[in-house]
């Protein structure tokens, strides 16, 4: 398995393994992907595919948010979406994929990566809840388990406060979770 930044060519596989890997949720998370992906650059953010056999088998997506701590706004980064093919997980493809990324993230002097994430999953790479660690959540919808940061090397105790999500997340309601229609 090869682990790479994301090219042009692979925009359909990517979309491919996000509607598979996310089912009914399939379609919003991979036009979020679709829009965050005019966000990246190379200083700021990361889109990283998993090949396997020369196919994109999983897709990692850090994008850019903001802490909103008393001394001043800091610039942190969010982990999502994460996505691998159905057939393939429990294989440690998602695992290198998040372990790839938070190793450039140190690199780039990142303090902080927040995620809403299984919170039976994201501790093997350091992932606290928020709360915890004295942050925020963006939304009431994220379940409090969800809401998850790891303090990168970069990390100053001062930084505390709210995290503040690009708008894209909010353009296609990818924050949290809806009551399902009754």
């Amino acid at each position: 398995m090869d682990l790479r930044e994301e090219l042009p060519s692979d925009r359909q596989a990517v979309r491919d393994v996000h509607l598979q890997a996310f089912g009914d949720h399939g379609p919003v998370v991979a036009d979020l992907v679709e829009t965050l992906r005019d966000t990246i650059t190379p200083e700021d953010g990361l889109s990283l595919v998993a090949e396997q056999d020369g196919q994109v088998v999983g897709h990692v997506m850090v994008s850019r948010g903001l802490l909103d701590a008393p001394r001043r706004l800091v610039e942190v980064q969010v982990l999502s979406p994460l996505a691998v093919q159905p057939g393939l997980q429990t294989r440690g493809i998602g695992s290198a994929l998040v372990r790839h990324a938070l190793g450039i993230l140190a690199e780039r002097a990142v303090p902080l990566v927040f995620l809403e994430g299984d919170p039976g999953y994201y501790p093997r790479f350091g992932f606290a809840p928020g709360a915890g660690l004295g942050f925020r959540k963006p939304s009431l919808r994220i379940p409090d388990a969800a809401f998850q940061a790891i303090r990168l090397p970069a990390y100053e105790p001062w930084m505390t406060g709210t995290l503040v999500y690009a708008e894209p997340f909010w353009r296609h309601d990818a924050v949290g979770l809806r009551e399902p229609n009754a």
